[in-house]
């Protein structure tokens, strides 16, 4: 049962709660919810992602903290976009996993307009915006999503440019899961490994920190949104590299 591997009841949590001297009843009732909405299965489980693990805590959230140094955030991307991006990692997917893939990250960028939504908090570092994944024309579409993305009241996008310097995220993309209380949140850091998880009170106040301090040096969010726009038609009459091979 602690490992999540097992089936626990509301019967379980009463007698486990009788073991630890759990007394406060509204304490104990919110276990036994826990445990109610722990057999039921998220929309995202049958995707089989291997990052499912991180989904069921972001749609959790209450707060979301991102910093992305050369790719797009999952929640901003397009359709086009996160295929470009599946068809270029390793190890290579088939079509039909990568079809899967694009249309749970689709369905996952709903919590951004739901009902009550998180708060969405993300810088990207100018790299994001001039790597050409996909080519221009996808670039374009995406710079444009994301501008239409900023305009969510619960969504605030910043832009780091190259002229910061370096800065203490220079090699890194993470991010920070605010969770309802009394859960306490974490830190995913991406890596080739895949997602690793911080929940030590130490590293997710030093991520906190450098996010602050990444948040301070950043574009404004309306000298974001003029960063972006530029960006944008930077991509919409750029023209395409020639060979010299003939």
């Amino acid at each position: 049962m602690e490992t999540g591997h097992g089936v626990v009841t509301p019967r379980d949590i009463r007698d486990l709660c009788d073991l630890y001297g759990v007394t406060d009843e509204a304490e104990r009732n919110r276990l036994k919810q826990l445990a109610r909405e722990g057999k039921q299965q998220g929309w995202w489980q049958p995707y089989d992602l291997t990052y499912g693990t991180y989904i069921g805590l972001e749609a959790e959230a209450v707060a979301i903290s991102a910093f992305q140094s050369s790719v797009v955030h999952g929640l901003l991307q397009t359709a086009d976009y996160a295929r470009a991006a599946a068809e270029g990692a390793m190890p290579r997917l088939d079509p039909a996993r990568i079809d899967l893939q694009i249309e749970a990250k689709l369905t996952r960028q709903r919590i951004l307009t739901q009902e009550d939504p998180p708060r969405f908090n993300v810088v990207l570092d100018e790299a994001a915006l001039h790597r050409a994944v996909g080519g221009r024309a996808v670039m374009a579409a995406q710079l444009g999503k994301i501008l239409d993305t900023s305009t969510l009241p619960n969504v605030v996008v910043q832009i780091l440019p190259y002229e910061r310097g370096y800065h203490p995220a220079l090699e890194s993309n993470f991010t920070i899961l605010e969770l309802p209380d009394p859960t306490p949140g974490g830190v995913y850091v991406e890596g080739l490994i895949g997602f690793l998880f911080l929940e030590r009170t130490e590293d997710l106040k030093r991520y906190q920190e450098v996010f602050r301090q990444l948040q301070s040096i950043a574009l404004s969010a309306k000298d974001s949104a003029e960063f972006l726009t530029e960006a944008m038609r930077e991509h919409q009459v750029a023209k395409p590299i020639l060979s010299n091979s003939g």
